[in-house]
């Protein structure tokens, strides 16, 4: 009964500058993504309330996975609705529960579970082929058992380098909000540089 959140979150969403025109004027849709290996499952992704983020990883979608030619950064203003938001231990349970379902059911058909992998050097598994298929699979009973689907997936992610020696805090922590049904995005804007001369409110 706590999962359904009552105010509204800023999120921020890297992508080609063409789509997130087409966004802003209103001729662009919903933009689902679909890989096997996002980190929570299939649905459209933003930073909460961090820009600056957006923007590095458009440019890192850019210069280093050469996926984007102009990375732009677009708003939302997103009510998260039914949030199965994984900062509350309830739906840690839940998400883990449904894993040990979807493990038992591999191992009934004798497959392989997916795994999380780590892509080169980098240690953060950025490729999460065993956490997206846990969420996907935790919708799809879901929607068999006909129970009411959630709007929206929230998480933290401690990722990258210490941001100092022995430090509880990582130099890309952030917490990344998943959407699942477009009817959450009540908007987009964009963002503004802040005025120097004022203070912040």
């Amino acid at each position: 009964m706590y999962k359904h959140y009552p105010s509204l979150v800023l999120g921020f969403h890297a992508c080609e500058r063409e789509i997130g025109e087409a966004l802003l004027s209103g001729d662009g849709g919903f933009k689902t993504s679909t890989n096997d290996y996002d980190w929570l499952g299939n649905g459209m992704y933003f930073w909460e309330n961090s820009p600056h983020r957006a923007e590095k990883y458009g440019e890192e979608l850019k210069n280093k996975r050469k996926k984007l030619d102009t990375p732009f950064v677009v708003g939302a203003v997103i009510h998260l609705g039914y949030c199965f938001d994984l900062l509350e231990s309830h739906s840690l349970q839940v998400l883990k529960n449904y894993y040990l379902s979807l493990k038992k059911a591999y191992l009934k058909s004798g497959l392989e579970m997916p795994i999380n992998n780590d892509v080169g050097t980098n240690t953060d598994k950025l490729l999460r082929k065993l956490d997206c298929a846990v969420f996907e699979y935790m919708h799809s009973e879901m929607n068999k058992s006909k129970e009411k689907p959630f709007d929206s997936i929230r998480a933290a992610f401690w990722e990258g380098e210490e941001l100092y020696p022995s430090a509880g805090f990582k130099e890309k922590n952030h917490v990344q909000i998943c959407i699942r049904n477009p009817n959450c995005i009540k908007g987009y804007f964009r963002p503004l540089e802040m005025e120097r001369d004022y203070p912040i409110v």
